[in-house]
């Protein structure tokens, strides 16, 4: 069998190292035209990853040194280093609403926002509502029996929350389309509802 020539480099031609050492001098000639490459020095951006990074997070008023992967979600960084089980699992894309929390002030899903984009805003999960003084909102799902597994009842809880906050004499209608981002499984919608229109009468404490 006859064997495959290889090409001299002496007798010119073209030849892949000379391609890639010609494109990388390119590359580098056309950043250094453009700025590209030193916008990141410039501006003082921190290079986050691709490992472990320390990060600190304010949940629930106070602050929480935790490590972080920039891959990893809130909702790992509560419940696996921090034990805050309330937000829930439930879905990966957040359309449950099962791991909603309060990211400055704003309901957001824990599923789908990442930890890191959570430094220096605070954090409000299920558990901020309990205690001592009790919320009106968990008060008035357990007067109206509001949860049956209960797996899905801290993201109501906090969806109510956030809605009456922000619609605090809103009617039945407006409570049933507020709430249209979290789903039950078991169907407790209708004392859902009665506990958030409790809550809006003045009920439970509220």
């Amino acid at each position: 069998m006859t064997q495959p020539t290889r090409s001299n480099p002496s007798r010119g031609g073209f030849h892949r190292r000379d391609f890639l050492r010609g494109s990388g001098a390119a590359a580098a000639a056309t950043a250094l035209a453009t700025g590209q490459g030193l916008a990141a020095d410039e501006t003082g951006a921190a290079v986050v990853g691709p490992g472990m990074s320390k990060i600190t997070l304010n949940v629930n008023g106070a602050d929480h040194a935790v490590l972080v992967e920039p891959r990893m979600t809130l909702l790992e960084v509560l419940r696996y280093q921090l034990n805050l089980t309330g937000a829930k699992p439930i879905s990966g894309d957040g359309t449950s609403g099962g791991s909603t929390v309060f990211v400055a002030g704003k309901p957001v899903s824990a599923s789908t926002t990442l930890a890191l984009t959570c430094v220096g805003k605070p954090i409000q999960t299920v558990e901020s509502l309990g205690g001592a003084k009790l919320d009106p909102v968990p008060a008035a799902f357990v007067h109206n029996d509001g949860m049956q597994c209960g797996f899905c009842t801290p993201g109501f809880v906090m969806a109510v929350r956030a809605f009456l906050n922000k619609h605090p004499q809103a009617t039945e209608d407006e409570i049933r389309a507020g709430l249209n981002g979290n789903i039950c499984r078991c169907g407790t919608y209708a004392n859902v509802i009665m506990a958030a229109i409790e809550v809006v009468k003045g009920g439970a404490r509220g």
